[in-house]
């Protein structure tokens, strides 16, 4: 068992840094997420994201380096995704995730230097009730068909800006829509 936090990751007997702060790693998520974005962009925002070092990297060693990336992503697991609804969009969520993460680590985390991107998911994994929570709740409730009692749905009429996902458009929809003059 490695009770460190990892900051590199060995490549064919080469070993890389890797950034870890977890704005890094929001910031890779973010570009994950992009709808325009296809498997080669996504592997590219993984490889630039976190490794300073990728401008020296040889392309021999691309394919390794954003399957241990994506596991490093994941806290080390290799365990493939199971298939369930989407709950969370770390972009959009942002803003209701930082107050419970700052109560669990006890401080301002967006005020600290650094902060390495296992300790923010630990204290994510532990932020209990919140609004967050409720907003996860209520999408797994909607994504799985189940109903909502009567203060759920009351809370989600109130609150459908934080529940419903935004849509993401591409630069050609977005376009369209200009156009039409709808955006």
């Amino acid at each position: 068992m490695n009770w460190c936090l990892p900051e590199r990751v060995e490549i064919q007997d080469i070993i890389y840094p890797i950034r870890t702060d977890y704005r890094c790693i929001l910031d890779i998520l973010t570009d994950l997420s992009d709808p325009e974005a296809d498997g080669q962009d996504r592997a590219l925002a993984v490889l630039v994201g976190l490794y300073p070092d990728f401008d020296n990297m040889p392309p021999e060693h691309w394919e390794e380096a954003v399957s241990k990336g994506v596991r490093f992503i994941n806290c080390d697991s290799n365990d493939a995704p199971h298939k369930a609804p989407r709950l969370v969009d770390w972009e959009q969520d942002y803003s209701l995730i930082i107050a419970p993460i700052n109560r669990v680590i006890g401080r301002e985390i967006r005020a600290v230097e650094y902060m390495h991107w296992w300790t923010f998911l630990a204290a994510y994994q532990e932020i209990g009730d919140c609004t967050f929570a409720q907003v996860v709740r209520i999408r797994d409730h909607l994504a799985r068909g189940k109903a909502l009692d009567k203060s759920d749905r009351e809370w989600y009429r109130k609150n459908r800006h934080l529940v419903d996902f935004k849509r993401k458009y591409t630069c050609e929809d977005e376009s369209l829509m200009k156009e039409w003059g709808g955006g």
